[in-house]
């Protein structure tokens, strides 16, 4: 599901494929990523499995965004997140 609640934003359809034998809401609250922000974009607080743009959010500041996720899952638990969608750069 996803948030809900979140006056004025937009939610961004979940950013990572779930990696095989993980949910990757679950990895990203271990790795202590919830609530995580980079200028307007975070890191759900009520799910995060998702990327909300907090009404300023550039397309820079959900890609810096994701990258960070990915660095510090990666870290803590050893699996490298894969982006769901295609970016092109």
């Amino acid at each position: 599901l996803q948030p809900v609640g979140e006056v004025d934003r937009t939610v961004f359809v979940a950013p990572f494929v779930e990696p095989e034998g993980h949910f990757a809401g679950a990895l990203i609250q271990e790795a202590g990523c919830q609530g995580l922000r980079v200028g307007g974009a975070q890191v759900s607080e009520k799910h995060a499995g998702f990327v909300v743009n907090t009404g300023d959010a550039t397309a820079a500041d959900v890609l810096a965004l994701i990258a960070e996720v990915q660095r510090r899952v990666h870290e803590t638990t050893g699996v490298q997140l894969e982006p769901e969608v295609r970016l092109w750069q």
